[in-house]
């Protein structure tokens, strides 16, 4: 039997190639997404495992109020460190000093990173410190600094330059020296600015009394968990010693747990696509050989085989062409996961990926992967092929059926009601995972109806062909309908792409729609001044209260952004001055009134989830360790500019030694000029590293822009989906063409031209891509509808992207033609006729 698995194999070159590049194609998109995961865990493993340089164990504030692996806490006192430097078993200990700190470039302005941005002192101890001087010495004087690599050549720096350091307020500095983090330019992309120990206390902890931890280094034959035991004793309430490993951990379970989980579970869902497109390319191409060997499969049944003998025939073909493509694409993910990794660090995602890291994991779930998908896709076909009756073998016998069962109508059909039923009311109830339910429903159910579809929708699409193109349209158009489990198995892969992209497309949309309509419901002021999104980023709030002195200005209020325990919970909250902030922002308050300085304020859907109301008490715990009993003074409905908790200034600033507004709203008196209003707050910003002045509409833009390099990293991703599809319509097509050899012969020698057979069968693709590219915008709309409303966005399918997608799918589809086509037509007339 296995003889003549490879003796089948062997004479029919063709076929197996198409199975091959599927499969290929497939495991090198799910291996790559998989390796790329690898790599970025190892990269963020090794970062974290040097960022506390070789220190053993760390002193530190024992409050946590942010999930972020690189969240602060609060500064503890400095007597600590002379307790730490008395234990038995301390070889060396260092005050360290860390916070918000922007190095300025040489032109005076912000240094853009997507990483914090901070300031600290420079370690003497080697071993303690992280980062290593490149050039230059250590700092000495309270105004000299150390900065890294990346930045320097950024921000156009040298050793001798002269520049500032925003601590928020602006700090001039000498720069002396340039470091490295280990090899690299840089942790990651955090801009990391080393005055000496005076000048950290003096511009970062603004306090000589203050540091933010110690690091300390074990002598000899002592482990880390025992000198944490040992340092532990001496140390006040509220500070806690971690041991390096522990810290390590601390920071990748974050990472595992956030970014890193959403991040695999992305790349996983591209590489799942990719398997599922590729499925139905080798469910096609199998279905038209077995359906091509009825007769074949008769005579071996007339000789004394079983069924189960034909069915493991075709599973020993499955599997050596799954098993050889899914090595060949194991070699190949390695490559394509190296290009992503060119393509991520060119989008700068912030971490340096270097060498590329396989866990086993990764082959654990891409050999199976690739071995089931073959073979499941060949189960049917080989199931219907071991039913053909020994008789078959004496008698022509039909291909395939040419009009689906009622039984599948009928599955079909309920299936469709209920995951549209699923997506409706997930989307009018906002319950995303009924929508995302429902999303994955109406994929199992387009399978199941498309060779239901396939016939009308062929004759539909492929209308225009017949009316226009004369007898090669109307034959074309009539191969299509012919067999509607084929033409739905080529097109329903190229569906799939096609919606997946769509969905993106719409999703995004909608969320940009959001965005807007959000902003310009809360905000209809002419101006905003952008620090940007960076968590250590910002300007000092100075720069509020000279705005509000510009004779343009009518209104203005800061917005800054800080970590805090909310009632128990870690929260990511919103800073500002409510009274300020009701005068220029509508946030549609229901309860209570914004109208007192002091005010803390809720958002409606948190208050609803947790039951508080106007007039419940809160506790509050900051990163410092202080706890604080407020009352709720408002309600409000709008978050896009302010998220779901607003704390004004007058708390946090007791908690902070670096006030930072990372955005101020501007509203104008009556018929002030919005361009000299502009002018003037630029000019004012220009001493605070120059943050952005926008107007309403770029400040919107600004905000969805970090979207542009995702969405163009998923559609080339995608793209690779859509190009198996493609393969897929090819393969299909060769198959069908060689299927029909007689029947083109018997065309050429009535009078059809090789042009004519040439246009009859780019035309047969073009309709077979139209219907999968009309299915799938039909799809992707719908769905990207669904989980849009179900997550509150408004509608938003962008016109212009959706054509483009409708246009790039049926050019896809001529050009899928060109190959199937060139050899038909050029067949010799007789040997065509006389083909069996």
């Amino acid at each position: 039997m296995t003889g003549l698995v490879f003796k089948d194999l062997w004479g029919r070159k063709r076929r197996m190639a198409g199975s091959l590049v599927a499969v290929f194609l497939g495991v090198t998109f799910l291996t790559g997404t998989l390796v790329l995961g690898d790599t970025l865990a190892s990269s963020i493993d090794g970062y974290f495992s040097g960022a506390y340089g070789k220190s053993d164990v760390s002193v530190r504030n024992a409050t946590k109020v942010s999930d972020s692996p690189w969240g602060a806490r609060g500064q503890i006192d400095a007597s600590v460190l002379a307790k730490v430097r008395g234990v038995d078993g301390v070889a060396n200990a260092e005050p360290v000093i860390q916070g918000s700190g922007q190095l300025l470039a040489k032109d005076g302005t912000t240094i853009a990173s997507r990483g914090p941005r901070t300031a600290g002192n420079w370690l003497n101890d080697p071993k303690l410190n992280p980062y290593r001087l490149a050039e230059g010495r250590a700092p000495r004087a309270p105004d000299e600094v150390v900065i890294n690599k990346m930045f320097a050549d950024e921000g156009e720096l040298k050793v001798g330059d002269r520049t500032a350091v925003l601590t928020p307020e602006r700090v001039p500095v000498t720069v002396v020296g340039i470091s490295k983090f280990g090899d690299e330019d840089a942790f990651g992309e955090t801009s990391f600015t080393a005055f000496s120990l005076e000048g950290a206390q003096r511009y970062v902890a603004k306090s000589p009394g203050r540091i933010s931890s110690v690091a300390i280094r074990a002598a000899g034959g002592v482990s880390q968990d025992e000198l944490a035991a040992r340092v532990r004793p001496v140390l006040p309430a509220g500070t806690e010693a971690v041991t390096n490993r522990a810290q390590v951990d601390e920071g990748m379970t974050a990472v595992q747990d956030g970014f890193l989980k959403t991040f695999r579970i992305v790349l996983g869902a591209f590489g799942g696509v990719a398997l599922f497109v590729a499925a139905f390319s080798i469910h096609n191409t199998f279905a038209i050989t077995m359906a091509q060997r009825t007769r074949e499969s008769a005579l071996l049944r007339a000789l004394g085989a079983g069924r189960r003998q034909i069915v493991a025939f075709a599973g020993i073909e499955a599997l050596v062409i799954g098993g050889a493509a899914t090595l060949a694409g194991l070699a190949g993910g390695f490559g394509f996961a190296a290009l992503l990794r060119l393509l991520f660090t060119a989008f700068r995602i912030g971490i340096a990926m270097e060498g590329l890291t396989v866990s086993a994991t990764t082959l654990l779930v891409a050999v199976p992967a690739g071995l089931l998908v073959t073979l499941v896709a060949a189960l049917g076909p080989a199931l219907r092929a071991s039913r053909v009756r020994p008789l078959a073998a004496l008698r022509e016998v039909a291909a395939e059926p040419s009009r689906p069962s009622d039984t599948r109508l009928v599955v079909g059909g309920v299936l469709a009601a209920v995951a549209a039923g699923t997506v409706v009311l997930g989307a009018s109830g906002g319950q995303v995972a009924m929508a995302a339910a429902g999303a994955v429903l109406c994929l199992v159910a387009m399978v199941v109806l498309g060779p239901a579809v396939a016939r009308p929708a062929a004759a539909v699409t492929g209308a225009p062909a017949a009316r226009l193109r004369g007898v090669p349209g109307v034959l074309a158009r009539g191969n299509a309908t012919r067999s509607p489990r084929r033409t739905a198995g080529a097109a329903t892969a190229l569906m799939i792409g096609v919606g997946v992209v769509t969905l993106l497309t719409v999703f995004v949309g909608s969320l940009r729609a959001s965005l807007e309509d959000g902003v310009a419901g809360s905000f209809d002021g002419p101006l905003v001044v952008d620090g940007g999104g960076n968590e250590t980023g910002g300007f000092a709030p100075r720069l509020v209260d000279e705005a509000a002195r510009l004779p343009q200005v009518g209104g203005v209020a800061g917005l800054g952004t800080g970590n805090m325990r909310v009632g128990g919970r870690v929260a990511t909250v919103s800073v500002g001055d409510p009274s300020a902030l009701r005068r220029v922002l509508d946030l549609d308050v229901s309860q209570g009134s914004l109208a007192g300085p002091g005010t803390f304020a809720v958002s409606k859907k948190t208050a609803g989830d947790r039951g508080w109301h106007a007039g419940t008490r809160v506790g509050l715990t900051f990163a410092d360790g202080a706890s604080q009993q407020v009352t709720v003074g408002a309600v409000y409905d709008r978050t896009d500019l302010t998220g779901d908790y607003l704390v004004p200034w007058t708390i946090w600033d007791a908690h902070t030694e670096q006030p930072l507004v990372t955005r101020a709203f501007v509203d104008l008196k009556p018929g002030a000029p919005v361009a000299s209003a502009r002018a003037a707050l630029t000019a004012l910003a220009k001493p605070y590293g120059a943050p952005e002045v926008e107007t309403r509409d770029a400040f919107v833009t600004a905000q969805t822009s970090d979207m542009n390099g995702f969405i163009a990293v998923v559609y080339g991703m995608l793209a690779l989906a859509i190009i198996i599809a493609l393969l897929g319509i090819a393969n299909t097509l060769s198959l069908s063409v060689h299927e029909r050899t007689r029947e083109l012969g018997l065309l050429r020698a009535v009078g059809a031209t090789r042009a004519q057979i040439r246009s009859m069968i780019r035309w047969e693709s073009l309709i077979v891509a139209l219907f999968g590219t009309a299915g799938g915008l039909g799809l992707g709309v719908f769905l990207g509808w669904g989980l849009g409303a179900a997550l509150g966005n408004p509608f938003a399918a962008p016109p212009v992207q959706l054509g483009v997608i409708a246009l790039a799918g049926a050019v896809a589809g001529a050009l899928a033609a060109i190959r199937p086509a060139r050899r038909p037509a050029g067949g010799a007339i007789l040997a065509s006729i006389a083909a069996p």
